[in-house]
């Protein structure tokens, strides 16, 4: 009887153990959670207190989670130039092919879906029918000059082009170019956007795309010298170690960041019943698309080809995406969804850091949902009538613009222009979404990290024949380089 008891002691403290191991491996993506909900409820609850929040109220409210939000922005340069270079430099170039070519062929396929259902949900709901023609609260905002545009859908495009050749690498860390239309007040009114100046002009924001292009033919470059590349190979590998250390740190300050971010965003709401009642089945309609693609598509395609349980999958991602929903940002996400792919599902440190970096620029899913149902949102409120040709010509327009859009807070909102261009509707008409755009924001990077984790866990699948050909090397292989396949972070 004895021994009956202590067998039942034994086990009900490894029960207890286990639990505690699992809260511990959980804790930081708990908080996070916990987090977001705590942030939203201390912003509602402010909110009742108090209607009415100046702006240097809420910059109050917001500087701790400003802060947090700096310390991540901090790392995406660094994190992005040493993780590509250091990847591809000690890859054979075959293999960094095969990688590359999978993930883009994955990253395009799921955008193009994720336009379709966006498309086929906006025709079908049509939430444009039943909304006023109003604009929303934030129309002050939106300034339009009427001697400047942001030039055409074919400027875009070319501008996008452009940005992958920066002509200044130090200036493409901190600015971007994009073609600027300019007529003069003695020039008529109707004259064809096709005749005014083209100009260009020069804005705030990293080029991401310009940097990783630079970033991925450094590379190469350095893998195909060999061994006269290796010094420098082993710098942004030794780079690469002390960024994910640092991001370590940084992480664990994101529950306190998301707590204060989330709360003071709420209350940067004028009237969010009033808000939420009047957009509502917009709302609705994004939401749907981007639940329905995120938790039914792509968990679908992941399984297809990899036959893992893609709820585990995401689960083991929670920490990521509750730091893209409170961030915003796929790009400040980043370093939190290397760390989550690489510690809880198991996906080669090779695979991820050569893929996410690039899934953060091109990779956009739910902006790409996003733009081409707003873009008919807007179309049906306007009661402009749109043609098969022209739905197919938004369908293009939202995946191109997706593609070019910065991984930052509303960056759809900068290339929903070419999309509303696309069916002769102003930027002005931006201003019917602004409303709810906040939130919808923060829903749809949730979902383009999560679509990025699963193109790696699915490019990690189908490499892994060439992994373990790498890993199957003789040591000596790996004298002199500074990427063992084993390595830990």
């Amino acid at each position: 009887m004895q021994t009956s008891i202590e067998g039942l002691d034994g086990s009900e403290e490894k029960r207890s153990g286990g639990c505690l191991r699992c809260l511990r491996s959980n804790l930081l993506t708990l908080l996070t959670v916990a987090g977001v909900v705590l942030g939203a409820g201390l912003g509602f609850i402010l909110k009742s207190v108090k209607e009415d929040w100046t702006e240097r109220e809420i910059m109050y409210v917001n500087f701790v989670g400003d802060i947090f939000l700096r310390m991540l922005k901090a790392l995406i340069l660094p994190l992005i130039i040493s993780s590509l270079i250091s990847a591809i430099a000690n890859l054979d170039l075959s293999l960094s092919g095969k990688i590359a070519a999978r993930a883009i062929v994955y990253y395009m396929l799921t955008t193009v879906l994720a336009v379709i259902l966006g498309i086929i949900l906006v025709t079908t709901i049509r939430p444009g029918d039943n909304s006023d023609d109003t604009t929303s609260q934030n129309e002050d905002e939106v300034v339009v000059d009427p001697f400047t545009q942001k030039g055409t859908t074919a400027d875009t495009l070319l501008d996008l082009v452009r940005s992958m050749f920066p002509p200044n690498l130090i200036e493409a860390c901190t600015k971007q170019h994009r073609t600027l239309l300019t007529r003069s007040k003695s020039t008529p009114e109707d004259l064809p956007i096709e005749l005014w100046k083209v100009g260009s002009e020069s804005v705030d924001g990293m080029n991401i795309l310009g940097l990783v292009v630079f970033s991925v033919i450094f590379g190469v470059t350095l893998a195909k010298i060999g061994e006269e590349g290796r010094p420098l190979a082993n710098f942004f590998q030794s780079l690469m170690s002390a960024m994910m250390t640092i991001t370590t740190w940084v992480i664990w300050l994101s529950p306190v960041g998301i707590f204060f971010l989330v709360a003071s965003k709420i209350l940067e709401m004028q009237d969010i019943v009033e808000t939420m009642s009047q957009m509502g089945m917009y709302f609705v309609t994004v939401l749907v698309g981007i639940l329905i693609h995120g938790f039914v598509f792509l968990p679908l395609i992941f399984f297809l080809f990899t036959k893992r349980n893609p709820l585990k999958y995401i689960s083991n991602m929670g920490q990521a995406i509750a730091t893209a929903f409170g961030t915003a940002s796929s790009s400040a996400s980043l370093p939190v969804t290397i760390q989550c792919l690489e510690n809880n599902n198991g996906i080669n440190k090779i695979v991820s850091r050569f893929v996410l970096p690039i899934g953060a620029t091109i990779n956009m899913d739910g902006t790409a949902l996003y733009e081409a149902v707003a873009a008919i949102f807007i179309a049906q409120v306007k009661k402009v009538s749109l043609s098969v040709g022209q739905v197919v010509a938004i369908s293009i327009t939202a995946t191109a613009a997706s593609i070019g859009a910065a991984g930052i807070p509303q960056a759809g909102l900068v290339t929903m222009v070419m999309v509303l261009d696309t069916v002769g509707l102003t930027a002005k008409e931006v201003t019917l979404i602004l409303a709810v755009d906040w939130l919808l924001d923060r829903f749809r990077t949730a979902i383009n990290v999560l679509g990025d984790s699963f193109g790696a866990g699915i490019v990690d699948h189908l490499s892994q024949k060439e992994l373990q050909n790498l890993h199957n090397k003789p040591k000596e292989a790996y004298d002199n380089k500074s990427l063992q396949p084993d390595e830990p972070i």
